[in-house]
């Protein structure tokens, strides 16, 4: 008979070789049933690294943190027992992974279907964030409370979200607008949400988004078009 409920990682990852197997051995192993790692055609061993760490492996040739997220989702949609929550996690050792407890409480407290990790609520390291990824979040959550009348404080990657509500999101942006798309139709459904302070740290490696120049903004427009998007 079950007592606990069944929890399933996405960890989406691109070239993070030097970080992935920090991140794997700090998920509390006895809180989830399986870790999926969707490797974003990287060039170095990130997929290696991370089945020698524990992980399940899928492949996903598509370039895109939207498209690992649902490569990952369709290995969970064809599991003969569907998880009870999914949480999103970045390979990118920013996150702490042994919040994760912390991140599903409202859940099973019965008190959220959804639950974003708000950096902005939590400690960050100096250094973290960078002041445009500080600027892009207060704009897209202002707007969300705008368009959407929905209050966030972050678009924070470190997620969890019960597995029926996040299949009937329907979610489909191939890259960066997939976190606010996951928060903007979650909205739109009604789904309660709430966030919880997680911290955050100094990533390994560069950035692909706020690494560069050309990130940075191609990300700010995915994320205001996605914002426009579905008004």
């Amino acid at each position: 008979m079950q007592t606990h409920p069944i929890i399933d990682v996405i960890i989406p990852a691109f070239n993070e070789e030097q970080s992935i197997g920090l991140v794997l051995d700090e998920i509390p192993k006895e809180w989830v049933r399986n870790v999926v790692v969707a490797n974003n055609n990287s060039s170095d061993r990130t997929g290696e690294v991370a089945k020698e760490h524990g992980a399940i492996v899928v492949f996903q040739p598509e370039p895109g943190y939207g498209n690992a997220c649902l490569k990952a989702m369709e290995f969970i949609a064809k599991q003969e027992v569907k998880p009870d929550i999914v949480v999103f996690l970045d390979g990118d050792h920013s996150d702490y992974p042994e919040q994760l407890p912390e991140v599903v409480k409202p859940i099973l407290d019965n008190q959220a279907e959804m639950v974003i990790g708000s950096r902005a609520l939590g400690k960050s390291e100096s250094g973290s964030l960078t002041p445009q990824q500080v600027f892009g979040n207060w704009l897209a959550t202002r707007l969300l409370k705008l368009f959407y009348g929905v209050k966030f404080t972050d678009l924070g990657p470190f997620r969890a979200i019960r597995y029926k509500p996040l299949m009937t999101l329907e979610m489909n942006d191939p890259t960066f607008g997939w976190t606010v798309e996951m928060q903007i139709k979650a909205a739109k459904m009604k789904l309660k949400c709430v966030e919880v302070p997680v911290n955050y740290r100094v990533r390994i490696g560069q950035s692909k988004v706020s690494g560069t120049v050309k990130g940075t903004i191609g990300a700010g427009y995915k994320i205001i078009l996605t914002l426009f998007k579905y008004l």
